[in-house]
């Protein structure tokens, strides 16, 4: 199968990439930046994807440019699902990578699907919007749409509080400055967002959202504590109020029981990495 990939380049481009080679699909990455209308459509229509996985987005919630998130999470996203209705061949699947973020903050644990959604940021508007917008593609296009839960891996940028934990204890910093420290959170392996995404692009059903989560959150004292039983290494952990974001979902767990139901159903069963293994890794 001939897969194209937005974002290939990214945390998780490289990481689905990888895991789509090794299973035997062509990968062809995408090339033309997603605000380039024209040069999009020329490059979609010169490849004719057999399936495609879009990751290309503004993932990071404390981006400075707000507008981005816009520009790049929904008017691009709309360019590739026009450039891709246009072809004489529809691929026979098209990925959209959205966020668990959508949910905002609530008082329900675990979340499905069903949930409403509360976004409490830009980052959560524009992805809830690209949602809503994919939808006007369905009679075009055979469109499944995911909500990852938060995950991390080797390779993430150190924005990202996870890596840059990592960091701090693999260097055996004195200290660490992070916001808040009472988050809870799912903190997947990449590996586990591979699987899902392979699997619903195979067995995905079309119009349907999929939490992609394991339903087990972790507060980040808890990850502390982990890096620290591993390297034997402690630090003093400072709260920098420039790190707390006022707008913070405070719990995001999801409910895994429609994606892991119509994955088993194909004879497919996800494998979810302890946490210590994820970090051990990334050390």
């Amino acid at each position: 199968m001939k897969i194209l990939i937005t974002g290939a380049n990214g945390f998780t481009g490289r990481h689905f990439a990888a895991h789509a080679t090794a299973a035997g699909h062509d990968v062809v990455a995408l090339k033309a930046n997603l605000t380039d209308k024209d040069t999009l459509h020329d490059e979609v229509r010169q490849i004719e994807p057999d399936a495609v996985v879009h990751l290309a987005a503004i993932s990071f919630v404390g981006h400075a440019d707000l507008g981005a998130f816009y520009t790049v999470n929904v008017v691009g996203t709309t360019h590739l699902l026009d450039a891709l209705a246009q072809l004489a061949t529809a691929p026979r699947r098209v990925l959209l990578a959205s966020s668990a973020n959508v949910y905002g903050n609530s008082e329900q644990s675990p979340l499905a699907e069903t949930h409403p959604p509360a976004p409490v940021n830009h980052y959560a508007m524009s992805k809830l919007a690209m949602e809503y917008m994919a939808k006007t593609y369905a009679e075009r296009l055979n469109i499944v749409i995911t909500r990852p839960f938060n995950y991390t891996g080797r390779g993430q940028n150190i924005n990202f509080v996870i890596p840059k934990l990592a960091k701090h204890f693999a260097e055996r910093a004195p200290a660490v400055a992070l916001g808040n420290l009472d988050v809870e959170r799912e903190f997947n392996d990449v590996q586990l967002v591979c699987d899902a995404y392979m699997g619903l692009l195979l067995h995905g059903h079309p119009g349907e959202t999929y939490n992609v989560c394991s339903g087990r959150p972790y507060t980040l004292r808890e990850i502390i504590d982990t890096f620290e039983a591993i390297t034997g290494h402690r630090m003093t952990i400072e709260v920098n109020p420039a790190f707390v974001r006022k707008n913070e979902v405070h719990r995001l767990c999801g409910d895994p029981r429609k994606l892991n139901d119509l994955l088993r159903a194909s004879g497919i069963a996800l494998d979810v990495p302890p946490l210590r293994e994820t970090l051990t890794r990334m050390l």
